[in-house]
């Protein structure tokens, strides 16, 4: 039985404490006595993994590990192509893949990587291998060979490696005294999916990534949680049969990162290839290109986007519906008991807390016209492009809800300091003013922008007095 939670979570606490204790079970006493009581030999360990994976015991000054060579498959992928994308790596630089197992989820000195897998580019062919420990003692001969695959001038390519996989083997060199390998620069694809396409999934772990993206399903697979116990049990003298879908598990990750490599080559690097992409792709590799300091870059993908004609924007992407629920629910009227008060800005989820919501919205919000052209209307004030940012701004602003009254004030700023309309701007805070009564009466008011308004308001009508009388 679980204990209630105050944010609602017991169920999710009760699924994770069931976990942990499959992670830490104590094997009945008819299940240990099976085992050997003294210390395996580690060439045995290694001779049984071998034969298991149908792989070969490498033995080295260090001492030995275990080699799995992978399938060789074709994933096509144009480097200068890529390149043009923002935060990809040069076109001459080799990419190597790498995903890690380990026997926890912890960085710390506790936590050992026992399967590491590789996978790089031989022209068109992709080429994998894993690299397993068979025990603890030999992880420096481990480590060597890891070292042997990584070139000066590559690139890693990972998947929240930069959080995890590398830092825990940087933490396993230093101690093993050895220096981490050198590389010329490390590509994570967790922050690219979340910016180009965690709005049309539900979350943005690889396998979902697969299954919504590269149309990949995988069956059978080994859960996360499970892969620490699975080894940890090989090592008391287990069977190494579990460690199978382990490393068959590592293997489709590694593939993964490749074909995500490949759909980013083939889908998004030119206006052309865009034009079939979804719409929330395409905005959020604007947002891609602005923190690259691209934003003329930014401008032309939102403006392909915007030209598109044939396709309704607004409905050419869809909230998922698992985060469908956290929004208000818009079939209730404003006046009923049932329905939250809204008393401005974004709404909260009720099972997270207070400000869950604005760690949410950017991912719920539907990728439709008026977002877009709140985007574009940013850009190009951000580039010096006043006239036309004014222009945007009275598009938005002509719209519904929140967004016009914050358009008003966004062409009230731009007309006043970039533009030297004091009149115009006097004119767009009025408007504004107007915008955000028609929310009060509603039912929704805007205390923040209210506020700023009635200030502008007064500073301005100030300022074209004078100027009147001068």
């Amino acid at each position: 039985m679980t204990t209630p939670t105050i944010d609602g979570q017991s169920s999710d606490l009760a699924r994770r404490l069931e976990r942990f204790r499959a992670a830490t079970r104590v094997a009945p006493a008819h299940e240990t006595d099976a085992l050997p009581h003294a210390p395996i030999p580690a060439v045995d360990l290694a001779e049984r993994l071998a034969a298991t994976l149908d792989g070969e015991v490498v033995t080295t000054a260090g001492g030995r590990f275990v080699r799995v060579d992978g399938r060789s498959v074709e994933i096509v992928v144009d480097r200068p192509r890529l390149a043009r994308l923002p935060g990809q790596p040069p076109a001459d630089r080799p990419l190597i893949c790498l995903d890690t197992e380990t026997t926890g989820l912890a960085t710390a000195a506790g936590t050992v990587a026992f399967l590491i897998g590789l996978g790089w580019w031989a022209g068109d062919r992709f080429r994998q291998v894993q690299l397993l420990l068979p025990d603890h003692a030999d992880e420096g001969a481990l480590l060597d060979e890891l070292a042997r695959h990584i070139p000066l001038d590559a690139w890693l390519v990972t998947y929240n490696g930069r959080g995890f996989d590398w830092p825990l083997l940087v933490a396993r060199y230093r101690l093993a005294r050895r220096a981490a390998p050198v590389h010329d620069g490390h590509l994570d694809l967790l922050p690219v999916v979340r910016r180009l396409f965690r709005h049309r999934m539900d979350d943005a772990r690889l396998q979902t990534v697969e299954r919504a993206l590269l149309g990949v399903e995988r069956h059978d697979d080994v859960d996360g949680w499970e892969i620490p116990g699975r080894y940890l049990g090989f090592l008391r003298g287990g069977p190494a049969e579990p460690l199978a879908a382990v490393v068959r598990h590592n293997d489709e990750d590694v593939r993964s990162l490749a074909r995500l490599i490949a759909l980013l080559d083939a889908g998004y690097t030119s206006p052309e290839a865009r034009r079939t992409a979804p719409v929330g792709d395409v905005a959020g590799l604007a947002r891609a290109f602005v923190r690259a300091r691209r934003p003329e870059e930014a401008l032309a993908c939102l403006e392909e986007v915007l030209e598109r004609a044939d396709t309704p924007v607004a409905a050419a992407v869809e909230v998922p519906p698992a985060l469908t629920s956290v929004a208000p629910r818009m079939d209730v009227p404003w006046w009923s008991p049932k329905a939250r008060a809204d008393f401005g800005g974004p709404p909260r989820r009720p099972d997270r807390g207070p400000s869950s919501w604005h760690r949410t919205a950017a991912f719920t919000a539907t990728w439709d016209a008026q977002r877009i052209a709140l985007d574009r209307a940013h850009l190009l004030r951000r580039v010096g492009r006043f006239g036309e940012a004014a222009d945007a701004w009275s598009g938005v602003a002509a719209g519904p809800g929140r967004t016009a009254v914050v358009a008003w004030i966004e062409l009230a700023k731009l007309r006043e300091h970039r533009l030297g309309d004091a009149a115009g701007a006097l004119e767009a805070t009025l408007r504004g003013v107007a915008a955000a009564d028609r929310r009060r009466q509603l039912g929704f008011p805007e205390p923040a922008l209210e506020a700023d308004l009635r200030h502008r308001l007064g500073r301005l009508r100030r300022r074209v007095g004078r100027r009147a009388i001068a």
